[in-house]
C-alpha cells in the first residue's frame, strides 16, 4: 500500500507469520497541516489476542492524534491492563517546527536515513506494554527535506536491514525491493514502513 501526502510519501509492506490469516501488528499513520504520525503496534505472540492488543493500541493513537509522542505510549500503557501486551514505535513529525520525535518500546525499531544516505538505527526501550508503570525515553531530532525513515517489527531481521535497497529515494521501491527479498515463509508477523518526508 502506499498514499503520497502534501509533505510526507508512505508505503507499507505487512505479511502474517507463516500461514496465518491474522497479522499480530497493527499499523496507523495520517498527514494533517501541522505534522504526520505513524504507529507500529505488535501484540505479543500472533493472532487473534495479539492482533485484539495491537488493534487497541492503534485506537487509542487514532482518537488522540495531537498528544505527544510520551502522553501517547501512557495513555496506550493503561489501555492494556489485563492484556497480551504489546511492543510499539511511535513517529512524529512537527512541520512547523521542524522536528521528529520518536519512541519505541520493545522488538519496534526505526531506522533513519538522511539525505546524504547515512544511515541510524535507533536502540529501542527495553521490555513491552501491558498496563503497569514503566520508565521509557523519547528522542527528538532535526527534520530535514529528503529524510526517510523505517519503521518495522521484528520479522524484519539485521541480513534485511544491511540490502542496499533502503537508500532508494522512493517508498515504494524500498517496500518493493523488501518484498522480493522477504519470501513467503517468514518466522514471525513482518511489517515494514517506509516513509519520505518531502
Amino acid at each position: 500500500m502506499k498514499t503520497n501526502g502534501s509533505y510526507v510519501d508512505v508505503a507499507v509492506y505487512q505479511k502474517a507469520k507463516g500461514q496465518n490469516c491474522l497479522c499480530g501488528d497493527s499499523y496507523f499513520y495520517q498527514e494533517s497541516e501541522e505534522g504526520f504520525i505513524c504507529a507500529l503496534a505488535d501484540g505479543l505472540g500472533s493472532g487473534q489476542y495479539a492482533k485484539e492488543s495491537a488493534d487497541i493500541v492503534i485506537d487509542v493513537i487514532k482518537q488522540n492524534t495531537n498528544a505527544s509522542v510520551k502522553d501517547l505510549v501512557k495513555q496506550c500503557n493503561q489501555q492494556l491492563y489485563g492484556k497480551r501486551g504489546v511492543v510499539l514505535g511511535i513517529l512524529k513529525f512537527d512541520f512547523i517546527a521542524e522536528k521528529y520525535t520518536f519512541s519505541s518500546i520493545g522488538n519496534i525499531s526505526i531506522l533513519t536515513i538522511a539525505h546524504e544516505q547515512k544511515k541510524k538505527r535507533n536502540i529501542p526501550n527495553a521490555g513491552y506494554l501491558a498496563g503497569y508503570h514503566r520508565s521509557f525515553k523519547v528522542e527528538q531530532q532535526r527534520l530535514e527535506p529528503g529524510m526517510r525513515f523505517i519503521l518495522f517489527s521484528d520479522g524484519v531481521t539485521d541480513e534485511d536491514l544491511s540490502e542496499s535497497f533502503y537508500v532508494h529515494r522512493d517508498t515504494d521501491l524500498i517496500v518493493e525491493h523488501f518484498a522480493e527479498i522477504c519470501g513467503d515463509d517468514r518466522d514471525d508477523d513482518t511489517t515494514l514502513i517506509a516513509i519520505k518526508y518531502r
